[in-house]
């Protein structure tokens, strides 16, 4: 659910922000697309928010009068999908003008078809009744935004232009400039040149600052769109836990599909072998013993590579150094495996929890993995500690960098792990490194 403006002041084309202008933002302001758009949104807020308050009151209150009877439901009903129907056009609105992309609120659920399910489902909606309090409360702010906005802007550029027209006073109005106070004994005019200078710089700063007064004014009205007529925080967090489900479901069968390739493939196999080897040896134990002695003595050998795979196979599941001692010894015991020397340092107040626990585990496992595979460095480093209620844990390397989460690597996927449990990656591997690779995880107490 990304929400965001576009920043457009200091941006040139194709240029970031600050560079390839020689005015400053201040400067600019008055003259850039943003600042028009911005008006134009302001603007037409007002008609906009006249016909939708309108809507809504008249609506509502024919159909609370009508509620004695029946006709009131209905009438409320499509009080609350005309109030939808204008939200979608304030969002389009906002996203073409302003440039806030707010996404879609969570779509009506009908429980089942007819028209008593559908009026049932619009009038429980919390969407509904949010679009209703949009469109009461943006009308007397649209009227504020708009006074203030075209008041601003015309007394701004009339006076900043006041040395081009101030000759119609004396010309066609019988006086001798723009009148600053006026009595029954005395009146001022603006007339001289320096008068007329002053007023110019008056209406300069007017110019300039009104482009920023109008962008507050607009902010206002993106908090309106994004808190009233965008999903709500509970559905968006709903939304984010789907997601987080179906991606430790996936992760999950990943992990079965592996470990079940990794016996069929490995101890599976070994073990089949074994079978074999031991039962022609048993053929052969009475007419050829030397040769039976040496097929079991292989045949222990295998014993003793199966044995390894699977033990390697239940470290890669849950390893008992892990259970027994904690993250510092199961951390040094995977680093030990690296191919490169690796300082771990664990600084922890307390075990987390084990979900946790075996997540960090996981996490710094795959990172080594990767320095081992790819990184081409000399050295590396793991260092785990506790900040606030998250853990943090770092593995740093000296390799040749160019680790990139966005290109679908491991990466991604352990980005996707950590994001299941809330968790949060971060790389930062420029070309040429060092690589460093910060995780945080939620903190939850071992029981």
């Amino acid at each position: 659910m990304a929400t965001h403006y576009a920043h457009e002041y200091g941006h040139g084309h194709g240029q970031p922000a600050g560079t390839g202008h020689r005015l400053p933002a201040a400067l600019r302001a008055p003259f850039e697309a943003r600042a028009w758009r911005e008006l134009g949104h302001v603007l037409l807020s007002l008609p906009i928010s006249i016909v939708l308050f309108t809507w809504t009151v008249t609506m509502v209150s024919l159909g609370a009068g009508l509620l004695v009877t029946f006709l009131g439901v209905p009438v409320l009903a499509a009080a609350l999908v005309g109030c939808r129907g204008f939200g979608a056009l304030e969002r389009a609105r906002a996203r073409g003008l302003l440039h806030l992309d707010v996404a879609d609120p969570e779509p009506l659920r009908v429980p089942k078809p007819g028209a008593l399910a559908w009026m049932g489902a619009v009038l429980k909606s919390g969407v509904s009744w949010r679009h209703l309090l949009y469109a009461l409360v943006q009308f007397p702010w649209a009227v504020f935004s708009f006074s203030v906005a075209v008041t601003f802007w015309t007394v701004g550029w009339a006076l900043l232009t006041y040395p081009l027209w101030f000759w119609v006073f004396p010309a066609y109005a019988g006086s001798g400039g723009l009148q600053l106070y006026g009595d029954a004994h005395h009146s001022v005019y603006l007339d001289n040149p320096f008068e007329i200078t002053v007023t110019a710089l008056v209406g300069l700063v007017f110019t300039l600052a009104t482009p920023w007064l109008v962008r507050a004014l607009t902010t206002v009205d993106g908090l309106l769109v994004r808190g009233l007529l965008g999903p709500s925080p509970l559905s968006a967090r709903v939304e984010e836990l789907e997601s987080d489900r179906g991606v430790v479901v996936d992760t999950a069968a990943a992990d079965l599909r592996r470990i079940e390739r990794d016996l069929h493939d490995g101890a599976q196999a070994r073990l089949v072998g074994l079978a074999m080897d031991l039962g022609l040896a048993k053929e052969k134990l009475q007419e050829d013993p030397r040769a039976a002695a040496r097929m079991v003595e292989e045949a222990h050998g295998e014993v003793k590579t199966a044995l390894q795979e699977l033990r390697d196979l239940a470290r890669g599941i849950h390893p008992a150094v892990l259970t027994d001692r904690g993250l510092d010894a199961a951390l040094s015991s995977v680093a030990s495996r690296c191919t490169v020397p690796v300082r771990v340092e664990v600084d922890l107040p307390a075990r987390p929890a084990p979900a946790i626990e075996g997540i960090a585990y996981f996490t710094v496992s795959e990172l080594l993995q990767n320095i081992s595979k790819h990184s081409g460095a000399r050295s590396a480093s793991v260092d785990v500690w506790r900040s606030e209620d998250r853990l943090m844990l770092q593995v740093s390397d000296d390799g040749v960098g160019g680790a990139d989460v966005s290109r679908g690597s491991g990466l991604a996927g352990l980005a996707g792990r950590l994001d299941a449990v809330d968790g949060i990656l971060m790389v930062d591997s420029p070309a040429g490194g060092p690589t460093r690779v910060i995780a945080e995880l939620p903190w939850r107490t071992r029981l």
